[in-house]
């Protein structure tokens, strides 16, 4: 693509298919694949991620709120779209735009029956959250009567799929943590359908889960971060490719004197004479103050400049002494020689942090497959 005159977040729709594919070829050929594409698809854009995965052939996709939800089907995606985290308030907005909903406790779950009953629903699609240990959200076993009990008591509803979340696959000192966790969603998915007279769709695994423990995979898998070229392992991450690339401009180059300060604060001081370029990109824009003073930095025309000053809200000044550069020219914040994980880490925080953090005035622009 040519380059940016103007602080962009570049989708590369050729590497979420990499990803995409990746990921499918590690979980066997009858395992439906969930796209997890909630917070604007991690900071990138979910309208165009959504329809290039649904494209590939993912079967279905999660969001976190009900918004979510409905803004992918104004897109025009057609897929089952399951709603993580819903909230009472937005069930009859669930049903009207045709979306599941995950069920994680008796007040949502006995909220949404009263809400389907009113409008005269019959087996509306729900997902049943179970919680094996991560203790965030979803049902303990003792509950399952419970459950058992509403479902016996309406028609209102159907268990479309049981699920569960898994706290720590990425960690293998946590492997038995984990593997007990997988054991107690097997158990508690099969009292489900000893109650039932047929069999949900069960999930369980999440991107790292589907790299650790594939034999987890169970009817569907989920994967969020790692379509995007994440995981939390180094070696995997080598097979990825990172679909974001955040770049902006040089606005202003300053010829700094010596005892010259710059920036808010004054808190960075020269030590001899130097050039700085200002960057129009800020905090508001997601790149945050604990990536100033030095902690952090750029690629400019493919030398790396660090950040100096504090980071100010609309704008960032950066080093770019014995950097040939002028104004105008394009500057690498995270991708391509600089990934968002490495970043992050000088930001003392995670990839999935930084890249759903990139602010919605940040145009996205599409690099096609």
């Amino acid at each position: 693509m040519p380059k940016t005159r103007e602080t962009v977040l570049e989708i590369d729709l050729g590497a979420l298919a990499h990803n995409y594919r990746y990921l499918r070829s590690k979980v066997p050929e009858n395992v439906k694949m969930m796209g997890v594409v909630k917070a604007f698809a991690y900071g990138s854009e979910a309208g165009e991620v959504a329809h290039k995965l649904s494209e590939l052939g993912i079967d279905y996709f999660a969001v976190a709120y009900t918004s979510e939800g409905i803004a992918l089907r104004e897109a025009g995606i057609k897929d089952p779209i399951l709603v993580l985290h819903p909230q009472s308030v937005n069930f009859e907005s669930i049903i009207e735009h045709c979306l599941e909903l995950s069920i994680y406790s008796e007040f949502v779950l006995k909220e949404f029956i009263k809400s389907a009953e009113k409008l005269g629903i019959k087996e509306y699609p729900i997902h049943i959250k179970l919680n094996t240990g991560l203790n965030r959200l979803g049902f303990v076993e003792k509950e399952l009567e419970m459950i058992f009990e509403a479902l016996s008591n309406t028609k209102a509803i159907k268990i479309k799929g049981l699920f569960s979340h898994l706290a720590a696959s990425e960690d293998w000192r946590e492997r038995e943590f984990t593997l007990g966790q997988i054991g107690k969603f097997r158990t508690m998915a099969r009292l489900f359908m000893n109650a039932l007279n047929y069999k949900p769709i069960l999930h369980l695994c999440n991107t790292s889960g589907i790299i650790n423990y594939p034999e987890a995979s169970f009817d569907m898998v989920r994967s969020g971060i790692g379509l995007y070229g994440f995981t939390n392992d180094r070696e995997i991450d080598k097979q990825l490719k990172p679909v974001g690339t955040l770049k902006t401009i040089i606005s202003q180059i300053h010829p700094i004197e010596k005892g010259e300060t710059i920036g808010y604060n004054r808190a960075y001081k020269a030590a001899g004479t130097m050039k700085t370029a200002t960057l129009p990109i800020g905090h508001a824009d997601g790149i945050n103050r604990q990536y100033g003073n030095e902690r952090a930095g750029v690629f400019v025309n493919g030398q790396f400049a660090p950040i100096i000053g504090n980071v100010c809200m609309d704008m960032l000044m950066i080093d770019i002494t014995g950097i040939t550069c002028d104004e105008g020219d394009e500057v690498i914040i995270f991708g391509g020689p600089q990934p968002a994980t490495k970043f992050a880490e000088k930001g003392k925080t995670i990839s999935y942090e930084l890249i759903t953090g990139i602010s919605q005035r940040v145009k996205r622009v599409i690099k096609p497959e």
